[in-house]
């Protein structure tokens, strides 16, 4: 049944047919390591590979420099690697390997290298072992990153936490501890020993079922921060004033113990209304990220029912004198037609202030200062036309309360009743005391989520490479982060010359907004500019290799993304025209301006994020442009609104480009940012390139997919 009808046996011929595939499926991956090194190393990737029969090691020039070898002092053999090996990090390592070496699979790990002068770096690894024809593994491959400067970043946020005057831990997806600050485990009674690693519901089982639970899970599900007060019973037997906020996959948690606050409130019926204030307050500041909009917004809310007018300062850091680093940054007066009265007072205030104000004495005692009676000016402000403007505010009770946050004052709130009110009472004087416990952390939160901001921020631009000069070409680009940190971290553009002569173009956008978005994208743009580079294939050849690598180098990251690349062949060369070539990964549509000014969404089929799987069928897409014609890439922060549909954000782009289209280029980025953005709700992208009218110079060349290499 399986010879042939003429009794020939096919079976050689079959052998030899399975002979050529498994020889065709060596070479492609062969080829598809070669791809993936050559991008690692343009990439400023350090390579490796350890041949397990032969004990041979193999580092690129970029490891060698990391561990402090050359030529010359490498022996390659895995011995180097142990002479350079942390000696705390060894064990860690080798169970890495071991494992990776038994299962045949992926090698990930973290260690320090101690170089021939003493300095150390952090290095991240990853890597596969591979089997042979024995299905064992035969060797070890993969790369190696220096994270010594994200490392040093880390630090550095981990020092603010520490340095908080509010509990801080962080629970990952399972719900398991994994960092507690020193202010944690005095309000928990726990040690980080005893919590890291343990999983919350197991080690405080009184929180199942409660508004502990309920938030917690809440903020993950909704990517909403929970702000709310809870009671945990015994041994703690103590109230929290929560703020639980989405991170990193995990919940973020800030929190103060209000024990005696709550007491305070439930043996005083009569402060009820202060604790709505408190409310109202907590409810002002829980998502609050610019201080003076924060100190602003809680205002009304003292005014009038605390008091009659209300000045709120913020103290700038510094080692300097209370009254250079003093800003007052807002006021409001309960009678409208004295309100120009204290902005005046307000905005000359701070320089006349005396030593002996109750300002100099909060900022010195760091405790709040109250004076009753009509207050002897001299003993506030200075002679002059300050005083004057005090005497005709007429104050006759003031207050005058430190905003306090980890561990420093950073503001104050001065507080004001006329003779017509009574004096501030005790009651007064205890729900004052809660507001500007509230307004403190809402201003450490607003530091902290400034640090980590200008973190990713700077991070993220430091990854914008200045645009290339191109004869006959001009390119304009602009990155304009969200105005809220949250929304920071993942677009991205970049431009450079290929080693053909092309241009080549990338928009891209990596999913999540902070910290850890920012570093993936980093890792995605640069393996994807390294390949680009090192290999001549058109843009969707690049995109399919890009999933490859993206699955290998085990980068956790989905991103869209626009490769295109500018090229002249000869037949376009004799026209005067270039050709864009592109290939969309679930990007938005590039708009081309003509050169008489129309608008037109290069809207082609869209193929599939990169990072989705291995192997991605990706499709070019082709342009001819005209000289005086515009391209324009674009992130969704430009055209994307809430509750709007798509198609009517990128219309609008459309309808807003041609009508700027007759404008200098880097004109036409300035004016589309600030017609489609201006509310910065989310981080913006654009990269944009125009053909200069004048051709001339820039004809003759090439195909570039002609040119060998």
């Amino acid at each position: 049944m399986h010879g042939s009808t003429d009794g020939t046996d096919l079976r050689p011929g079959a052998d030899a047919q399975a002979e050529r595939l498994s020889l065709l499926d060596s070479a492609a991956q062969a080829t598809r390591l070669s791809l993936l090194d050559s991008a690692a190393q343009a990439a400023g990737l350090g390579t490796f590979e350890w041949d397990l029969a032969t004990g041979a090691l193999h580092w690129d020039p970029t490891l060698l420099e990391v561990f402090g070898y050359d030529a010359g002092t490498f022996s390659g053999l895995i011995e180097a690697f142990d002479a350079r090996l942390h000696p705390a990090d060894a064990r860690g390592v080798a169970a890495a390997i071991d494992s990776a070496i038994a299962g045949c699979g992926v090698y990930e790990a973290e260690f320090r290298v101690v170089r021939p002068d003493g300095t150390v770096r952090w290095l991240s690894a990853r890597g596969r072992a591979l089997a042979g024809p024995s299905g064992r593994a035969e060797r070890l491959i993969g790369v190696a990153t220096d994270t010594t400067a994200l490392r040093e970043r880390d630090l550095q946020v981990q020092q603010i936490l520490e340095d908080m005057s509010t509990g801080y831990f962080w629970l990952d997806e399972r719900w398991r501890f994994g960092y507690v600050n020193a202010e944690a485990e005095l309000i928990l009674e726990r040690t980080r020993a005893d919590l890291l690693g343990g999983v919350i519901w197991d080690l405080f089982p009184a929180a199942r079922g409660t508004a502990f639970e309920e938030h917690y899970r809440a903020a993950p599900r909704t990517g909403e921060p929970q702000v709310f007060d809870a009671y945990y019973p015994a041994p703690l037997d103590a109230w929290y004033e929560i703020r639980a906020t989405p991170e990193r996959g995990g919940v973020a948690v800030y929190f103060t113990d209000v024990t005696e606050r709550r007491q305070a409130l439930e043996l005083a019926e009569q402060g009820r209304a202060r604790s709505d204030m408190l409310a109202r307050v907590a409810g002002v500041l829980a998502d609050a990220v610019d201080p003076v909009r924060a100190l602003d917004a809680v205002l009304p809310h003292l005014v009038p029912d605390v008091a009659d007018f209300a000045i709120a300062s913020l103290l700038d850091d510094g080692a300097g004198p209370w009254r250079g680093r003093l800003r007052d940054v807002a006021a409001l007066h309960a009678d409208p037609t004295l309100q120009p009265l204290l902005d005046e007072y307000r905005s000359l205030r701070v320089p006349a202030l005396s030593s002996t104000s109750l300002v100099a004495e909060a900022l010195t005692t760091s405790r709040p200062v109250m004076r009753f009676g009509a207050p002897s000016l001299e003993d506030i402000v200075a002679a002059g036309p300050v005083r004057d403007l005090l005497l005709r505010l007429a104050p006759e009770t003031l207050m005058v309360l430190p905003l306090r946050g980890r561990g420093r004052t950073r503001g104050i709130v001065t507080l004001a009743r006329r003779a017509a009110r009574d004096g501030f009472t005790a009651t007064d004087v205890t729900a004052l005391r809660d507001v500007t416990a509230q307004m403190g952390l809402a201003l450490d939160n607003a530091h902290l989520h400034a640090a980590r901001r200008d973190l990713t921020e700077e991070l993220q631009r430091s990854l914008l490479t200045a645009l290339p000069e191109v004869g006959g070409l001009q390119l304009a680009a602009r990155y304009v982060p969200a105005s809220t940190g949250a929304q920071i971290g993942g677009d991205w553009y970049d431009a450079f010359v290929l080693r053909d002569g092309c241009t080549c173009l990338v928009i891209g956008d990596v999913t999540g907004h902070d910290l850890q978005a920012a570093v993936r994208m980093a890792q995605i743009r640069n393996v994807l500019r390294g390949g680009a580079h090192a290999v001549v294939q058109p843009p969707a050849a690049i995109l399919s290799a890009l999933d490859w690598a993206v699955q290998d180098l085990q980068i956790d990251a989905l991103s869209t993304a626009v490769l295109a690349r500018v090229e002249q062949p000869p037949d376009a060369v004799r026209r005067g025209v270039r050709v864009l070539r592109w290939s969309n990964a679930g990007h938005l549509p590039p708009l081309l301006l003509h050169p008489d000014g129309r608008g037109e969404l290069l809207s082609r089929r869209s193929d599939l994020l990169i990072g989705l799987q291995r192997h991605t069928v990706r499709r070019d897409h082709t342009q001819e442009l005209a000289p005086g014609a515009t391209v324009l890439l674009y992130t969704d922060g430009l055209v994307e609104r809430r509750g709007e549909r798509l198609e009517a954000g990128l219309e609008r782009l459309r309808a807003c480009a041609e009508g700027v289209a007759h404008l200098d280029l880097e004109d036409v980025c300035d004016a589309l940012v600030e017609a489609m953005a201006p509310a910065g709700d989310d981080d913006v992208a654009m990269l944009a390139l125009r053909v200069q009218p004048d051709e001339a110079a820039a004809r003759g060349r090439t195909d570039p997919l002609e040119v060998d290499g």
